[in-house]
């Protein structure tokens, strides 16, 4: 029986990882554009911190994290609220764990990867914005468990993007109207 396999993401993922992404949070929510960018955003110097899990050839998990200065600090941020500057935290952008893995732990080694990596960048924690309309609220629930803190609620996170950008929201069946968790996860040592 073969093991699941962690790696960092590369551009030859693409393809996979943009069809993991739409599946668990609605058509168009990865694009070649915007993967290219967090791939590139996920970087900083030699430390990646963007990673996958295959097994069997099959891809099992995604998880895109930006490094610090290269995600924005928009209206739906709260700085203020936040313990740490943003210099020292990473944006937790996106996860997506297939259907038929999910319950094995891939989300949270991937995670873990993720915060390994970031601390190599000197972060002392990671940002996220949590949709609050998950199915089963499974989000909130995953990210709460982690260890993640709500800050703040925004409504209409990802509203611009439906209408704009072309992302179907699944919950919404169509134009979105979910509220985002503004959560924060404070590293350990």
């Amino acid at each position: 029986m073969s093991e699941v396999i962690y790696r960092q993401i590369t551009a030859a993922d693409e393809a996979a990882v943009i069809d993991l992404a739409n599946e668990v949070h609605g058509d168009n929510y990865l694009t070649p554009e915007s993967f290219q960018h967090y791939l590139s955003a996920g970087t900083a110097g030699n430390v990646q911190l963007n990673w996958l899990a295959i097994k069997d050839g099959e891809m099992l998990g995604v998880r895109l994290t930006l490094a610090p200065g290269q995600w924005p600090i928009d209206s739906f941020c709260t700085p203020s609220e936040w313990p740490f500057p943003a210099d020292k935290l990473c944006y937790f952008k996106c996860a997506a764990v297939s259907e038929n893995a999910r319950g094995l732990g891939i989300g949270k080694t991937l995670l873990q990867r993720s915060i390994d990596s970031a601390k190599e960048l000197g972060c002392q924690g990671g940002l996220a914005h949590i949709w609050m309309q998950s199915p089963q609220n499974s989000a909130y629930e995953y990210f709460t468990r982690c260890g993640g803190e709500m800050i703040k609620q925004h409504g209409k996170r990802w509203y611009q993007a439906s209408v704009e950008d072309g992302y179907y929201c699944p919950v919404c069946n169509g134009t979105c109207y979910c509220d985002a968790g503004e959560m924060l996860l404070k590293f350990g040592n």
